[in-house]
C-alpha cells in the first residue's frame, strides 16, 4: 500500500474527499491555519487566509522597538546572556556557520564594545594571533585621531580588562605609527617582523614587558569607504609567527561585518543622543513658558532641569550688562556645584570682577564665538596661567558658549568646567550646551521683555500722575519773571555762606535763581534766552510739590549753597562752564516731584516708582522728570548746545541727581578722603572731578545743617514734621511701627539722634573740605556750633528723663541770646569765619511767624 503513495495520489485523494480533510485538520491541524469560528482553509479554496505582515507604519506595530529604545536609555535594557563558542567549538565549525553565528551577533548586540570584543576573539582564535586590538575614529575632518577602544584582546580576556575609557584610552594621530599609517592610506600593513619597522613604536613593549613579532594591521570602513576604525592582530602563535594571505582574508571578511556592526552601533548611539537632547530641550521649553516673571528663578530653574545632561563639575551663566563703554560687564551670574547637590550661588559683583573664569566668559563675549579649551594650564590662548579660582575650585578644561538674544545679540555666557569623568569636552558636549544656550537665551528674552512690559505699565502710571498734577509755566507768568528787575547776588547775600532765604516770598526765590545763572554767565555763554530761562525756572518751581520741606525752598537754598561753594569757596576754577551749567541745573532739579516720603517708604508701599526704579527710586525719578521738562515747549535751556554738549549735559545732570542718594554717598566718601588725605588738589582726572562733584552734591543737599542756629532750629521743624507725616503714615497704612526717628510719639529722643547724624554724615563730608580749601571753613565751622547746640539740647533731655531736673530747669538754648548766655564758648570774631546778616531788605516786608518752639530735631 505504502509503495502507491506519492503526492499525486494523496492530492488526488484529498480533492475527492474534502470531509476527511477537514476531520482530520480539526484532530491535528495547526493553529495558524485554523480560522476564529473554528473552521479550516482548504488547500484548493479561493476562500484561504494569508496571515497579515504587521504594519510597521502604525504606533501598535512599532510598540516592540520602541519599548526596546525606552528601556535602553533608561538602562533597564536586561541583556541576553549567550555562551561564546570556545576554541574548539569555533575551529570545528564550517565557515559559513561561524559567518551566521557572526550575523546573529551583529543583528542581536546593540554595545559595540561588546560586539567588538567577541569579533576580535573568534578573529584571535580563527587566525591563531595572540592577542588583538581596536581603534577608532574621533575628531573633526581636519583633525582626526584614533582612540584605543579595545586594547590587547585575547580569547581568555573579559571585556572589563580590555576595555578602554575615556580616562585610559591612547589617541594615536593619523599618519602616525602602523595604526595611523594604516587609518591615512587604508591599506592593509603586514609586518613579519614589528621591529624591522620604522613605524613601529617599540616603546609600547618596553613599558608593558612584551615582545610583538608579527603584526597584521586593516581598516575598517563604513558604507561610503571612509575609515571608522582600525584593526589589528599581533604575534602569530604557531609556524613561523608569520600571517598568511589566508589569514589576511579571515580578517578582512569579519572587519566587513565589524564595520557594519560599528556603523550601527554609533548610529543607535546618535539616535539615543538626540533623544536625551529633545528632552532636554522639551524640559527647558517647559521650563521657559512655566517661569517668566523672574530671570533669577528662570536661570536657576533652567540650569536645575538640565543638570543630568550638562554632566560636569561646575556650571556658571553669567549674564551681561548693557554699557556704552567697551568693557564686558556681567551684571549677574549663577554657579551650579554638582557636588552641592544642585545649589545655586550667586556671586557677588566683586567675586565675578576677580574671576578667572569670568575673563575667559569675556573672552567670548568679545569673539562672539564658542571656546573649547581642554587644558586650562598650558592653552597659549591664555598663557600659562593657575587654574585655581580664589574659592579653591581647580579648573582643568572648559566649555563656553555665547548665549544670544533675538537680535543675535549676546546677552551672556554658558560656561561648563571639567567633566565629571575627567576628559576634555568633546563636539555631543558642544552640541548639548548650545541647545542649552540658545532656550536659555530664549526664555532671558521672554522674562526680559516681560520685565519691559511692567516697567513700561509702571512707567506710564507715574507719567499719568505726574502729567495730572503738573503743569508748566504759563505765558503771563514768564513775561511778568522777564519784566522784573533781578538783584545783584552781592546785595541779598547770594555770596555768602550764612544766607537765610526765610525773609523771601515765593518770587523773589525765582528771581535770585536767575540773578545766579546770570552772575554765572550761563546765560551768554550758552547762549540761553531769557524768556526760556524764566519759563524752565517757574516750571521747575511748579513741579515741586507743597511737601512740608523737600519742596521748591529746599532745592532754591541747595542751589545758592552750590554757587555760594564756587564763587566764595573758590571751586570755580576746577570747571569748565558747561560743568557749572550742569551742577546748578542738578541742584534746582534733585528733588523734583517730592513726595515727603523717602525710598524705603516708596518700596514698601510697592509703588509704581518702586516698581520702575530698583536702586536710589525717588533720585532716579527726579532726573527723569528734569529731563520731563527739558523736553516740554519752551522749557530747553540747552537748546543752543551742540550734540556732543548735550550728551555730556544729560549725563553730568544724571551722575549729580543720583549723588544726592546716601548710600551712595556712603559708596564714594571713602574714595574721596583718600585723594583729600593724599594731597589732591586739581582733579583732572575724569573720575577724581566726577567724584568732587558727588560730593559737592551731597555736601550742598544738607547745607542746612551748617547755617545759623536760627536758621537752622526753623528748617529743623520742617523736616522733622515731614518725617513724623511720613511716620504716621506707616503707623496707619501699613501697620507697622515706624524708626524712632520718624515716630511722633518718641519726638523728645531726636536731639541726640541729630547729633549721631551730624557725626556721622555731615562732619566728615564738611572737613575733608576745610582741608581742601580753606575757604570751605565756614561749612565745617557752621556744622561744629550747630553740633554744640543739639548737644546741649540732647544732655537737657538726658537729665530730665533721669530726674536730675525739674521742668523749669530744662528750658532749651534761645535763639535771640548770645552763646554767653547760652552757657556755650563765644564763636570766633574773624572776619573769614564770621557769619553775616543779609545786607539787603527787600521792598515787601516777611513777617517772621515764631514756630512752636521744640527741643528736637531730625535728619536733614
Amino acid at each position: 500500500m505504502t509503495e502507491n503513495l506519492n503526492p499525486t495520489n494523496v492530492e488526488n485523494y484529498l480533492i475527492k474527499n474534502p470531509e476527511f480533510l477537514k476531520s482530520y485538520l480539526s484532530k491535528h491541524g495547526a493553529p495558524d491555519i485554523t480560522h476564529k469560528d473554528g473552521s479550516h482553509s482548504e488547500p484548493s479554496s479561493p476562500e484561504i487566509k494569508i496571515k497579515r505582515l504587521p504594519n510597521f507604519t502604525s504606533g501598535r506595530g512599532n510598540s516592540i522597538t520602541t519599548s526596546i529604545f525606552k528601556k535602553y536609555v533608561e538602562g533597564n535594557l536586561e541583556r541576553i546572556k549567550k555562551t561564546s563558542k570556545d576554541r574548539n567549538q569555533l575551529l570545528s565549525m564550517s565557515e559559513d556557520e561561524v559567518f551566521m553565528e557572526l550575523i546573529r551577533d551583529i543583528a542581536t548586540e546593540l554595545d559595540v564594545n561588546v560586539l567588538c570584543h567577541k569579533i576580535l576573539k573568534n578573529v584571535s582564535i580563527l587566525t591563531r594571533s595572540d592577542r588583538g586590538s581596536l581603534f577608532l575614529v574621533r575628531g573633526s575632518k581636519g583633525n582626526r585621531y584614533l582612540v584605543s577602544k579595545l586594547f590587547d584582546v585575547t580569547e581568555v580576556s573579559t571585556i572589563s580588562e580590555s576595555l578602554h575609557t575615556e580616562e585610559t584610552e591612547i589617541k594615536v594621530p593619523f599618519g602616525k605609527g602602523i595604526a595611523g599609517f594604516v587609518a591615512e592610506s587604508k591599506d592593509t600593513v603586514n609586518i613579519k617582523d614589528a621591529y624591522e619597522d620604522p613605524r613601529f613604536n617599540k616603546d609600547v613593549d618596553l613599558k608593558t614587558g612584551y615582545r610583538t613579532h608579527s603584526i597584521l594591521c586593516m581598516p575598517i570602513l563604513n558604507y561610503e569607504g571612509e575609515v571608522i576604525g582600525v584593526a589589528q592582530i599581533i604575534n602569530k602563535v604557531t609556524g613561523n609567527h608569520e600571517f598568511t594571505k589566508q589569514d589576511e582574508d579571515v580578517f578582512r571578511k569579519y572587519l566587513i561585518f565589524c564595520g557594519i556592526g560599528i556603523t550601527n552601533a554609533q548610529l543607535f548611539e546618535l539616535s539615543v543622543q538626540e533623544y536625551k537632547r529633545n528632552q532636554l530641550l522639551l524640559n527647558l521649553a517647559r521650563g521657559i513658558f512655566e517661569e517668566q516673571t523672574s530671570l533669577e528663578r528662570l536661570i536657576q530653574k533652567v540650569m536645575l532641569d538640565s543638570q543630568d545632561m550638562l554632566k560636569c563639575e561646575r556650571c556658571t551663566v553669567y549674564l551681561t550688562e548693557e554699557s556704552m563703554s567697551k568693557d564686558v560687564l556681567f551684571s549677574m551670574a549663577f554657579d551650579l556645584y554638582a557636588k552641592d547637590g544642585g545649589n545655586i550661588r550667586v556671586p557677588s559683583a566683586a567675586e565675578v570682577a576677580k574671576s578667572r573664569n569670568a575673563e575667559i566668559a569675556r573672552h567670548v563675549v568679545l569673539k562672539g564665538t564658542p571656546l573649547n579649551v581642554s587644558e586650562i594650564q598650558i592653552d597659549a590662548m591664555f598663557g600659562k596661567i593657575r587654574g585655581f579660582e580664589d574659592d579653591g575650585f581647580k579648573t582643568k578644561n572648559m566649555l563656553c558658549m555665547p548665549i544670544f538674544n533675538n537680535e543675535k545679540k549676546i546677552i551672556g555666557v554658558t560656561l561648563l568646567v571639567n567633566k565629571l569623568n575627567g576628559v576634555p569636552f568633546n563636539e555631543n558636549d558642544a552640541n548639548i550646551i548650545e541647545a542649552f544656550s540658545i532656550f536659555t537665551g530664549l526664555g532671558i528674552h521672554n522674562c526680559q521683555m516681560y520685565e519691559n512690559a511692567c516697567r513700561l505699565m509702571a512707567k506710564q502710571t507715574v507719567a499719568l500722575e505726574v502729567l495730572s498734577y503738573h503743569a508748566t509755566a504759563q505765558q503771563e507768568e514768564t513775561d511778568k519773571l522777564m519784566a522784573s528787575e533781578f538783584p545783584p547776588g552781592k546785595d541779598i547775600g547770594l555770596y555768602t555762606f550764612e544766607f537765610n532765604d526765610i525773609p523771601l516770598d515765593e518770587l523773589e526765590t525765582v528771581k535770585c535763581t536767575i540773578t545766579m545763572f546770570q552772575e554765572a554767565n550761563l546765560l551768554a555763554e550758552f547762549k540761553i534766552p531769557l524768556e526760556v530761562m524764566c519759563r524752565w525756572t517757574l516750571s521747575v518751581k511748579k513741579n515741586y510739590r507743597p511737601v512740608t520741606y523737600h519742596n521748591w525752598r529746599h532745592a532754591f537754598n541747595v542751589t545758592q549753597t552750590m554757587f555760594t561753594i564756587l564763587y566764595t569757596g573758590g571751586l570755580i576754577k576746577k570747571f569748565e562752564g558747561l560743568e557749572v551749567l550742569g551742577l546748578l541745573v542738578a541742584c534746582l532739579c534733585h528733588d523734583l516731584d517730592h513726595r515727603g516720603t523717602n525710598n524705603a517708604f516708596q518700596v514698601k508701599v510697592a509703588s509704581p516708582l518702586a516698581m520702575l526704579y530698583s536702586t536710589s527710586v525717588m533720585e532716579h525719578h527726579h532726573f527723569d522728570h528734569c529731563i520731563m521738562i527739558l523736553n516740554s515747549e519752551g522749557n530747553n535751556i540747552f537748546q543752543s548746545l551742540s550734540p556732543a554738549q548735550y550728551r555730556n549735559i544729560i549725563k553730568m545732570l544724571e551722575h549729580a541727581i543720583l549723588s544726592t542718594d546716601l548710600a551712595l554717598y556712603f559708596k564714594k566718601r571713602g574714595d574721596f578722603q583718600k585723594l583729600v588725605q593724599e594731597g589732591e588738589t586739581e582733579y583732572i582726572e575724569p573720575y577724581k572731578k566726577d567724584l568732587l562733584k558727588a560730593m559737592m552734591m551731597t555736601a550742598c543737599d544738607v547745607a542746612a545743617i551748617t547755617k545759623p542756629w536760627e536758621i537752622q532750629e526753623k528748617v529743623a521743624q520742617l523736616v522733622a514734621n515731614e518725617f513724623f507725616e511720613q511716620g504716621d503714615k506707616e503707623r496707619t497704612e501699613l501697620g507697622e511701627t515706624p524708626m524712632a526717628m520718624m515716630d511722633r510719639e518718641k519726638k523728645d529722643e531726636l536731639p541726640k539722634m541729630q547729633v549721631g547724624f551730624i557725626d556721622a554724615i555731615c562732619l566728615p563730608i564738611y572737613k575733608m573740605f576745610a582741608e581742601m580749601n580753606q575757604s570751605l571753613r565756614p561749612l565745617y565751622d557752621g556744622v561744629m556750633d550747630n553740633k554744640k547746640h543739639w548737644q546741649e539740647l540732647a544732655e537737657v533731655h538726658e537729665r530730665k528723663t533721669t530726674g536730675k531736673i525739674n521742668d523749669e530747669d530744662s528750658e532749651p538754648v534761645q535763639r535771640n541770646r548770645s552763646p554767653e548766655q547760652n552757657g556755650l564758648p563765644q564763636k570766633s570774631d574773624s572776619k573769614e569765619h564770621k557769619r553775616k546778616e543779609p545786607e539787603v531788605q527787600f521792598e515787601k516786608k516777611v513777617k517772621i511767624v515764631e514756630p512752636k518752639k521744640t527741643k528736637v530735631c531730625v535728619l536733614l
